[in-house]
């Protein structure tokens, strides 16, 4: 396999899916991975292009077929990413990046040891209380929840290759783009995807 396999992961609020979404604007070799859900459709999202949306009981007999590389419950909602697909593209040599929690990475990185891990930080908690309260869609007690879930989801940190501190946006892409573009650089990864010109170079 040729392709990347990135892993993205952050708490609620740390502008995880902005810098998600630029990156993918202005790398457009890389492909994100369209998860599985049983949350409800926020305002403006549409199915099969945020998510994959799909009532409890389908994604519970999604678990007992094994269709996913990996699933998690958050916040109330299951989230699953689809085994073959990550399979079929990073065969085919195309860079797919998750966008998953902690959780989620630890079941990844059994089958695919090689992903390389971003984790996502903001500048401190005062920051990241005021981002959430600032969205004006949770109640206090919503919020209350959110902090105390990132500050355990914060311990994980440590699991990751990458930590990003997201204080400025732009710098934040600067660096995600940074790792993307290394990764690409990598030796096992060049010498497959110019296997033609390696052959003529090296004897």
């Amino acid at each position: 396999m040729s392709g990347n396999l990135y892993i993205v992961a952050a708490p609620s609020g740390t502008g995880k899916s902005t810098l998600v979404g630029l990156l993918l604007k202005e790398e457009p070799g890389v492909r994100l991975s369209i998860s599985t859900t049983t949350r409800n459709p926020r305002p403006g999202e549409i199915n099969g292009r945020e998510y994959h949306f799909v009532a409890v009981d389908d994604f519970r007999a999604m678990i007992k077929r094994s269709e996913f590389l990996e699933w998690a419950e958050v916040h109330g909602n299951f989230y699953g990413t689809s085994k073959k697909w990550i399979a079929d593209q990073l065969a085919a040599g195309v860079d797919v990046l998750l966008e998953i929690d902690w959780q989620g990475a630890q079941q990844v990185r059994k089958l695919f040891p090689r992903a390389i891990g971003i984790f996502i930080l903001p500048p401190s908690l005062e920051e990241l209380e005021r981002r959430l309260t600032g969205r004006g869609t949770d109640s206090s007690e919503v919020i209350a929840r959110r902090l105390a879930a990132a500050e355990a989801e914060m311990r994980h940190v440590g699991e990751f290759d990458y930590a990003i501190i997201n204080d400025c946006l732009e710098r934040a892409l600067a660096d995600l783009r940074s790792v993307v573009r290394v990764s690409s650089l990598r030796y096992d990864v060049q010498r497959i995807r110019h296997a033609d010109l390696f052959s003529r170079l090296i004897n």
